[in-house]
């Protein structure tokens, strides 16, 4: 029987799910909190491209985008024999708060606890970015810039 390797994360956010959503997927504010460059195609099977530290891209195509409800995405890495591009899915759910926004992220299809670990680590530290920049402040440079 094959396990199953899921990350799942819960954040609020606080801004409407209008600018949360603009934030995942307009490329250039998706570098407010994340990545050197990206390149977006929000519709389905569109593309989803995000350099994310400067080593290290991202790919997938978008599967389902309700704007300012929910988002899903493959994802995978660019060179990457373990999760290659379009290998894994990114599901993404926002929910209207009086104070802001619930997004709830599910990643399934990783293929082992290291991955899941690691991935659970990087949408940890991406999601409290991503918040900081929905609030309107500036998260700063980003620590993981270069990282591999």
């Amino acid at each position: 029987m094959q396990t199953s390797f899921v990350v799942r994360r819960e954040t609020h956010v606080p801004a409407p799910p209008s600018a949360v959503f603009a934030l995942l997927t307009d490329p250039e504010k998706i570098l407010r909190w994340m990545g050197t460059e990206a390149q977006t195609e929000p519709q389905a099977e569109g593309l989803y491209l995000v350099n994310v530290t400067g080593a290290r891209c991202a790919r997938g195509s978008f599967r389902e985008v309700v704007p300012v409800h929910r988002l899903t995405y493959s994802f995978g890495w660019d060179g990457s024999e373990t999760v290659p591009p379009g290998s894994s899915l990114v599901e993404i759910d926002l929910m209207e708060q009086p104070d802001g926004t619930l997004l709830r992220l599910t990643h399934s299809g990783l293929p082992n606890a290291e991955q899941c670990a690691s991935h659970a680590e990087g949408w940890a530290h991406y999601l409290d970015r991503l918040a900081v920049a929905a609030g309107g402040r500036d998260p700063g440079p980003d620590p993981w810039v270069g990282r591999t």
